[in-house]
């Protein structure tokens, strides 16, 4: 079992998060998992972990997979994959079409071909092979990567629905999976073990948001407006109508249609609240954790959520692995 938190950290500037990489690791950490939406890049916080914390294990959680060129993506990945020489895990997705077209101009078409083709690519390329190839979404024409890697990196997928989860499951080392309660992993899980060819175990990497505080008023609110932010995402949206959260999160979806935020926030009910966001004392959070290791998570990604006032080396001990 491996436990990890989400970094970089919301308010401190990147430069100055060295004592704070040490201290993970020396609490018992095992992991450091970023994102890339509208803060920092996926590599840079890894990149300077991994000379911080030479012990952990560093992923990307996740990389899209059409912002970058492939040749750019397996660039950066063997740089990575140079910098922690048998720590660095590439995550990678579709991401959404808010971060995909919205943010970046980029036609947001066949996701799971563009999540399959890039992994496919990526295998052949890393593993020093001369890539001329067209694949379904793009074309590689005579790419051969100029470093020699000593240790292939892990690569997982990051999946939602059922195509995506059997992809991650069949075609790499494992799946992250976000947004999501306890309750839900179980489903998730099934589906990326059954798909492994030859049975091998797969990594499930969860995402789980965090705020460790007993201020349920204020935690509840604040955690509305990032469900309200992320749930009507279309691909979230049919995430979780899939995983049969529906008739829960209809009201919400039914007034952001409609052009009502302020209704739609009231719509969500405090029930999903408290099944997507980890709120309490410590040992309310820890026993929360717990049951999504229990569902079929390996790994856990903490992502601390500042929706109430908490310090954040306290909430590093309280909530380490023991």
């Amino acid at each position: 079992m491996r436990f990890g938190m989400t970094v970089p950290f919301d308010g401190t500037p990147l430069a100055e998060q060295r004592p704070l990489y040490e201290e993970l690791e020396a609490l018992g950490y095992t992991d450091a998992w970023s994102a890339e939406t509208n803060g920092t890049d996926a590599f840079t916080p890894l990149l300077l972990g991994s000379q911080w914390a030479p012990k952990l294990r560093l992923g990307t959680a996740i990389v899209p997979a059409y912002t970058r060129g492939p040749g750019l993506l397996a660039a950066s990945v063997a740089a990575m994959a140079e910098a922690a020489p048998g720590r660095f895990v590439l995550g990678v997705g579709s991401s959404s079409n808010v971060i995909v077209e919205h943010w970046n101009d980029i036609p947001f078409d066949k996701p799971y071909a563009r999540v399959r083709d890039t992994v496919r690519f990526l295998k052949t390329a890393l593993s020093g092979e001369k890539v001329d190839e067209k694949y379904e979404t793009f074309n590689v024409k005579g790419f051969k990567l100029g470093r020699r890697l000593e240790h292939q990196p892990k690569i997982m997928i990051a999946g939602l629905r059922e195509g995506m989860l059997k992809l991650a499951g069949r075609e790499s080392d494992g799946a992250i999976i976000n947004w999501l309660g306890a309750e839900d992993v179980a489903k998730v899980s099934s589906i990326v073990q059954a798909a492994s060819p030859d049975g091998t175990p797969r990594e499930i990497i969860a995402r789980i948001f965090v705020c460790p505080s007993e201020d349920l008023e204020t935690v509840r609110t604040g955690a509305k407006f990032a469900m309200a932010a992320y749930l009507n995402v279309p691909v979230y949206a049919a995430f979780h109508e899939w995983l049969g959260n529906g008739p829960m999160l209809q009201g919400m979806w039914d007034a952001w249609r409609a052009g009502d935020r302020k209704a739609a926030l009231a719509a969500i009910p405090n029930e999903a609240v408290d099944r997507l966001v980890v709120h309490g004392s410590p040992e309310q959070c820890r026993a929360r954790i717990k049951e999504y290791y229990d569902n079929g998570v390996t790994c856990a990604a903490l992502a601390l959520m500042p929706l109430a006032k908490f310090d954040l080396r306290t909430a590093f001990r309280d909530l380490a692995p023991r």
